[in-house]
């Protein structure tokens, strides 16, 4: 079976395993981790088969795209990648493949400006998967991202339009990923239709208070996106920092147990909006918190808080009626994790 290692743009390339077997092997000449470092590497290693079966059995069952079984599994294969995992690129071309088809089969939707299900959060989160999967600028993209620069437009920000949380809770999220799709895919003439907006949406992110930690962890990433004033990122990062729990993680909500959700996002936040090293206190308290955490089967547990919209289904991922957000959960764990181990470069 063909495997690589690579590199996409904004510091992130796609990936996949292999094999369990081959996930855990370092790559060519590279020196013995550390221990604590082996024990990262052994708990992503564990996590990403599970991934990958869930999001397989997502997609024999469904038709439409899925944050929690494409975007965040992907992205913690993708960040494994560069950390000397093995990949696999026909299943990346799998997952690509059917999120365009699942895009395409909006375009009316998409040309009228309305949008899918999900509306902008769904947008914004299909065109960050196809940019793991290092899909190249086409009419599909376009089509999505013309959508973006007119969707809600009488409002300063994008926002979420319906009340799944934490995936579907959070104006900041919407916001953040509408922002990460016009700068992935965004033609040159639909970026300079919204660059006034991008200055009122700097200005919102910077004066809004957050609410819970997806608010905190999106405000945080969207403020990077725009290169906000430095003294402003570092505030909303110091926010975040103050919401970690003793235990080492984070909660949801104020009155809710750590999860590895909200651990996971704050600490991919933390890592990739506000450049915070592993070594610090507070991402490595968060990284014991996960290691401790994770069950056998390489997953992360998280119960559900969202009304189901939709007829349960199996995926293959475990923990039954709760397991779409605890494939997320796993998803965003698993490339914290992979965040603090060094990035491997090919020789």
């Amino acid at each position: 079976m063909k495997t690589r290692t690579h590199s996409l743009a904004l510091g992130i390339a796609m990936a996949c395993f292999v094999e369990f077997g081959a996930l855990i092997g370092a790559s060519a000449g590279a020196a013995e981790p550390e221990p604590a470092t082996q024990a990262v590497r052994t708990a992503v290693a564990r996590a990403l088969p599970v991934l990958a079966k869930g999001a397989d059995g997502y997609m024999a069952e469904r038709k439409c795209f899925a944050c929690h079984h494409q975007t965040v599994p992907l992205l913690a294969l993708a960040t494994a990648g560069r950390r000397g995992f093995a990949i696999d690129d026909a299943y990346v071309e799998r997952v690509a493949s059917f999120v365009l088809r699942s895009l395409e089969s909006g375009r009316s939707r998409y040309l009228e400006g309305r949008g899918q299900g999900g509306n902008t959060i769904t947008a914004g989160y299909a065109l960050w998967t196809l940019k793991l999967a290092d899909h190249k600028p086409s009419e599909t993209t376009a089509m999505v991202t013309e959508y973006l620069t007119k969707a809600q437009s009488k409002d300063i920000h994008w926002r979420v339009t319906t009340n799944r949380p934490p995936s579907e809770g959070s104006h900041f999220a919407a916001t953040f990923v509408a922002l990460r799709g016009l700068q992935d895919y965004g033609t040159a003439e639909q970026r300079k239709a919204v660059a006034g907006r991008l200055d009122e949406v700097r200005s919102w992110l910077a004066a809004t208070e957050a609410k819970d930690t997806e608010d905190r962890v999106f405000r945080l990433w969207g403020l990077g996106i725009l290169e906000a004033d430095e003294a402003i990122v570092r505030k909303a990062r110091d926010e975040l920092v103050a919401t970690q729990r003793a235990d080492g993680g984070w909660g949801q909500l104020k009155e809710s147990d750590s999860d590895a959700y909200a651990t996971g996002t704050a600490l991919v936040a933390l890592r990739e909006a506000a450049g915070m090293k592993p070594t610090e206190k507070a991402y490595r308290r968060g990284t014991a918190y996960l290691l401790k955490t994770q069950k056998d089967d390489g997953s992360w547990l998280v119960k559900s808080r969202s009304k189901p919209i939709q007829t349960f289904f199996e995926t293959g991922f475990p923990h039954g009626p709760d397991q779409f957000i605890s494939a997320a959960a796993t998803g965003w764990a698993a490339t914290a994790l992979a965040l603090s181990m060094p990035v491997r470069v090919e020789p």
